[in-house]
């Protein structure tokens, strides 16, 4: 007896894990987990930048998500050190003052905005200190100074003086620091100053 192959449609056998048809049009329809969706924002939020807590929740509010979701979400990163408000406010104080040259005042108000608490703040502005703000103010003057050599004394003084208000800085700490820039210059530190004896 000879063998022949066997007649008719061969059945088609399905690869394990294929879905049929129907099923996966269903799981397109299905709405995205919240959960996900809520993990996904925050990730990418903090994967473009460092963010607060309540940056995250702003941003997690943009996008509709139900504040149950973001609580629980924000809890978890929270936990395994994702979210740290300390560390954030520490870094923010840091590099705002060497980079930027910040006062307190100055870090203190870009805190409040970036939605740290006032508890958290205060700890962080201690790295910040009398001493750490007249050095900055130094060299923002000193900087200032460079560029503006060509104009009017009074002028200079004023433009001085307006960027370390600018900057946070007290008028009794900038009026101090641009004297003493404009004094090592030989410039009057005033137009009221003492005339010497000789003259």
């Amino acid at each position: 007896m000879t063998w022949q192959p066997a007649s008719g449609r061969r059945r088609q056998r399905r690869r394990p894990g294929s879905e049929p048809p129907g099923d996966a049009v269903a799981a397109q329809d299905a709405e995205p987990d919240p959960e996900d969706v809520a993990r996904t924002i925050a990730l990418n939020q903090l994967n473009a930048a460092p963010r607060s807590r309540a940056q995250l929740e702003e941003a997690l509010a943009r996008r509709d998500v139900p504040d149950d979701v973001a609580t629980r979400v924000l809890d978890r990163f929270t936990e395994v050190g994702l979210i740290d408000d300390v560390a954030y406010a520490e870094m923010l104080v840091r590099t705002r003052h060497s980079e930027r040259g910040l006062a307190r005042r100055a870090l203190a108000e870009e805190l409040r905005r970036k939605g740290i608490s006032p508890e958290v703040a205060e700890v962080a502005l201690e790295q910040v200190d009398g001493d750490d703000e007249y050095q900055a103010a130094r060299r923002l003057v000193e900087k200032k100074a460079r560029s503006t050599r060509t104009l009017d004394a009074q002028v200079r003084r004023r433009r001085m003086a307006g960027m370390l208000a600018r900057k946070g800085f007290g008028a009794g700490v900038a009026m101090r620091v641009v004297d003493e820039v404009l004094a090592e210059e030989g410039e009057e530190m005033s137009a009221g100053a003492e005339l010497p004896d000789d003259v």
